[in-house]
Order: structure tokens, then sequence, then C-alpha cells
């Protein structure tokens, strides 16, 4: 009986950690690939195409290299939702 009980826990551990794996995995990462138009301390906006892309950013944003208007820059980021509306 002791012997099942453990299997059974150690199932549970493991499925747990692997959707916990399966969740992280599914960030919604992007990126964006251009030269800077602007920068400020909370905000990045570079030319994609014909479009300037905005994106936000804050004291944890990390930073490779001079990042100034003209360098062509690869910005990673990720889209959360800050609130939803159901209808």
């Amino acid at each position: 009986m002791k012997t099942h009980l453990m299997s059974l826990l150690l199932g549970l551990v493991i499925v747990s950690m692997s959707a916990g794996s399966v969740l992280a995995a599914d960030d919604h990462a992007y990126q964006v690939t251009g030269p800077v138009l602007a920068v400020t301390d909370t905000s990045i906006t570079v030319q994609k195409g014909k479009d300037p892309w905005t994106v936000s950013r804050d004291a944890n944003t990390k930073v490779a290299g001079d990042l100034k208007v003209g360098a062509k820059v690869t910005i990673k980021y990720h889209m959360v939702a800050d609130s939803v509306t159901s209808k």
C-alpha cells in the first residue's frame, strides 16, 4: 500500500513539473528588427518596413550594446493581456 501511494505521489510531482515547463515554453515570444527611431526611459521605437513600432521598456529590460537613434537593433518581446472584457 505504501509503495502504491509513493508511486502515485511521484507521478503527480512529475506531471505537475511537466505542466509547468509546457506553460513556460508557451510564452508568445516575438521579435522586431530595424533601425532605432527614438529611445526614452520607457520605450524604444524602431522602423519596421514603412511603420514605426514602439515597444515599452522598464528598468528590467536588458540592453546589450549602444542603444541610440540610428542603430540597428533586434527587440525581443512578449505580449501580456492587461485586461479582458467579455460581452
